[in-house]
């Protein structure tokens, strides 16, 4: 795992339940090791101009950058993203910490609006808390939602959509050995996982497909669902419909403003997806009730 974990020494309580004679029950205490998921600064430069510093977990950072910048409304083709290296940067005992990543853009692609007077500092937690506005961050996306070129492929059934976030806890590596981390996963519509990349923002984990994407030549991303492991926010949404993608599921709960923004969109916002059922918030058109070719059950009687 490399930097994607870091071992700390810890003390584990465990209890035993209360039986007879032994009312208090008992308490064992273990000394031991766990692995936690790294986090780190990533200062991200355009040409040699700091931009933004984002916490996240080492690992696709290549990615990740490439993501934020879609996310930010900077850049929507591969070509416009000329080259990405990382800078010199050491920590107190001389190494390389690989923790500046400089991207170089084509000379026609516009700097980002300094009148967003966005924070330096993004935290891994939220990735729009240094935006001074809500209203700053309502990009208008280069990808129309309702123009896909085959709606019959961005059509999912219920019961696949459904299984998605246990086809993702499934290839979780990171999180299964420290259960720290998020997932955001993209799955084509017959349910083929195209790529899952985890991180301790949740944001950023989104952002690192959305750039892995991009890097591929795949933007838009019509015909592909994004099932991310937490809830469904605002910034999610809005990465997800900068990226040309058309329908978002979350495991949790979506926030009031995500709904809003979905529809606004275009985007199909799904929450509370969980094996078992599902909530459809916004454009259901393409929920299928069953897979093709298999009648519809007929509503109960009440």
């Amino acid at each position: 795992m490399g930097r994607l974990t870091q071992h700390v020494k810890m003390t584990k309580y465990r209890f035993s339940a209360a039986g007879p004679g032994n009312d208090a029950g008992r308490v064992s205490v273990v000394l031991r090791e766990d692995a936690l998921a790294a986090e780190e600064p990533l200062e991200i430069r355009l040409g040699q101009k700091a931009f933004s510093v984002t916490m996240r977990t080492p690992g696709d950072d290549f990615d990740l950058v490439a993501g934020f910048l879609v996310s930010e409304g900077v850049i929507w083709q591969p070509e416009q993203l000329v080259s990405l290296r990382f800078c010199a940067g050491e920590d107190e005992n001389g190494r390389q910490t690989f923790n500046v990543v400089e991207a170089q853009l084509r000379p026609d692609v516009a700097l980002p609006d300094t009148g967003l007077e966005r924070h330096v500092y993004t935290s891994s937690s939220c990735g729009i808390c240094g935006t001074a506005s809500i209203d700053a961050v309502r990009k208008s996306s280069h990808y129309l939602l309702a123009d896909s070129a085959d709606p019959e492929s961005s059509r999912i059934p219920a019961e696949l959509l459904a299984s998605l976030p246990d086809r993702l806890r499934e290839q979780q590596k990171l999180f299964e050995r420290t259960g720290g981390v998020h997932a955001a996963g993209l799955f084509s519509a017959a349910g083929e996982l195209l790529c899952l990349r985890e991180d301790v923002g949740r944001h950023n984990a989104v952002d690192k497909v959305v750039g892995w994407a991009l890097r591929e030549g795949r933007l838009p991303l019509a015909g592909t669902v994004l099932q991310v492991s937490g809830r469904a926010s605002f910034e999610l949404v809005q990465k997800a419909a900068l990226a040309g993608i058309e329908i978002l599921a979350a495991v949790s709960a979506p926030s009031s403003l995500a709904v809003e923004l979905a529809a606004e969109s275009g985007l199909t916002l799904v929450g509370f997806s969980r094996g078992s059922s599902l909530n459809v918030y916004t454009h259901p058109d393409r929920v299928l009730e069953r897979p093709a070719g298999i009648p519809s059950s007929p509503l109960p009687s009440k």
